[in-house]
C-alpha cells in the first residue's frame, strides 16, 4: 500500500507525535511505501519519504493555505490512501483528533464571563476553521472518518448529519502501558517533597481555560486548610493571581510519569477534550480519575470503580465529594479500566481502517 499521511507539524522524538510514530513505524515496518506531507517536521522517521508543504501568512490563513497546498502536491502523485490528521479539502481517511472547532466555540461561550460571550469565535481564523471543517465533514471530499470517542461521534452526527455513520470509526487513544506502570511512587513522592501522609491530587496538561485549570485552583485555595492535600500541577501555563501554598508547579515535564507515580487521583476538569491522553495515562499508572462529561476520555470510566465523572468543571462541592471518597477508600491497589489502553491496539485497528478505505483489507 502506498500511503500519504497528512500532518502539520512533526517531530521523530517527541512524546506528542508518539501516535504518529508509532504508526509510521508499523506501516514501514509491514512494507508499506509511506510518504508524510508535512509543513515542519523534526528528525527523520526511518523509511518515511517526507514532503515540504510551504505555507506562508498569519495565523487566520495558514491551515486554509496548507490545505490548498497539501492538495495541490497530491496531484502529482497516485495513492492508494491518504490519511490525513488536519482538516484539509480532500483524503481518504481523517483523524478527527482534535474534536469539532464550532463545539469548542460553544464551550468557551457556555463558560465565558457573560461580557466575553458575543466575542467568541469572532474573526478570521475561527471563521476559516469552521469553513475548513465543513469542507472536511462533507462526504463527498472524505472517504471515512477515525474518532477517539463517542462523544465526537455523536457531535459529527448533529452538526454533520450527511455523513454516514456506517464510515465513522471509533478508535480510542492508545498510550504505552510500561512507561506508566514502572515509576517509583517512594521516589517521585521524594522528588516533589512530598510526604507519606499526604493525598496528592495531579494535573497534567497546557490551556488554561480549555482543561479546567483555574476551576482546580479554585479548589486548592478553598482547602488551603488541609495540611496533607497537595495538588501537583504539569502545566506549562503561565499563572494568573496568587496560588494556594498547596500547589506544587513543576513546569512542563518530559517524564511526567514520575508525576503520576506521585498521584493518588487526577483532577482534570476540561470543558472540551475529544479524548484527553491525561486519562488514559493515569488510568495506565493505576490512579483514579475525576474529569468532566465535556471530555471523550470520561467513557473510560466507571463511576466509583476508576474515577468519577462530573457534569459542571465548576462544580467544586462535586469535586470535594470525589476527593473525599477516593480520599477514605485509601490504597487497594491499581484501579482497573474495562476498556483497552494499549498504544499497539490502537494502532493495529488504524492500520485497518486505512486497508479498508484503499481497498486493501
Amino acid at each position: 500500500m502506498k500511503l500519504a499521511l497528512i500532518r502539520r507539524q512533526f517531530s521523530a522524538t517527541g512524546g506528542a507525535e508518539l501516535y504518529v510514530q508509532r504508526l509510521l513505524g508499523a506501516l514501514t515496518a509491514a512494507g508499506h511505501e509511506t510518504h508524510l506531507f508535512a509543513e515542519k517536521w523534526q528528525g527523520q522517521a526511518e523509511g518515511v519519504r517526507f514532503h515540504n508543504v510551504h505555507v506562508v501568512g498569519s495565523r487566520a490563513e495558514r491551515p486554509l493555505q496548507f490545505a490548498e497546498a497539501v492538495n495541490a502536491q497530491l496531484q502529482h502523485e497516485k495513492f492508494d490512501c491518504v490519511f490525513s490528521l488536519e482538516r484539509t479539502l480532500k483524503q481518504d481517511v481523517y483523524r478527527a483528533g482534535d474534536g469539532l472547532h464550532r463545539v469548542w466555540l460553544q464551550r468557551r461561550r457556555q463558560f465565558a464571563p457573560w461580557w466575553k460571550r458575543p466575542l467568541v469565535g469572532l474573526g478570521a481564523f475561527h471563521r476559516n476553521m469552521m469553513a475548513l471543517e465543513a469542507r472536511t465533514f462533507d462526504p463527498a471530499n472524505t472517504g471515512r472518518i477515525i474518532v477517539n470517542s463517542e462523544m465526537v461521534r455523536g457531535e459529527i452526527a448533529q452538526h454533520f448529519p450527511a455523513f454516514p455513520q456506517e464510515r465513522v470509526h471509533t478508535i480510542r487513544n492508545g498510550v504505552e502501558l510500561t512507561r506508566f506502570q514502572r515509576a517509583s511512587r517512594q521516589e517521585a513522592r521524594r522528588r516533589f517533597g512530598l510526604g507519606d501522609n499526604d493525598f496528592v491530587l495531579v494535573f497534567v496538561g497546557s490551556g488554561w481555560e480549555r482543561k479546567g485549570l483555574p476551576w482546580l485552583l479554585n479548589f486548592m485555595a478553598a482547602h488551603s486548610d488541609d495540611p496533607t492535600l497537595k495538588l501537583l500541577a504539569v502545566t506549562r501555563d503561565r499563572m494568573r493571581g496568587k496560588i494556594s501554598p498547596n500547589v506544587i508547579l513543576t513546569g512542563p515535564m518530559p517524564n511526567v510519569e514520575a508525576a503520576y507515580a506521585a498521584a493518588d487521583v487526577l483532577t482534570f476538569l476540561p470543558i472540551y477534550e475529544p479524548c484527553s491522553n491525561v486519562v488514559s495515562e493515569a488510568l495506565a499508572t493505576g490512579i483514579p480519575v475525576v474529569t468532566t462529561s465535556f471530555n471523550g476520555a470520561s467513557e473510560l470510566i466507571d463511576s466509583g470503580i476508576n474515577g468519577h465523572v462530573l457534569d459542571d468543571p465548576r462544580d467544586l462541592a462535586s469535586l470535594g465529594m470525589c476527593v473525599n471518597y477516593w480520599r477514605a477508600r485509601g490504597s487497594t491497589g491499581p484501579v482497573k479500566t474495562r476498556l483497552p489502553l494499549d498504544l499497539e491496539l490502537n494502532v493495529d485497528h488504524t492500520i485497518q481502517v486505512l486497508k479498508l478505505a484503499a481497498g486493501k483489507a
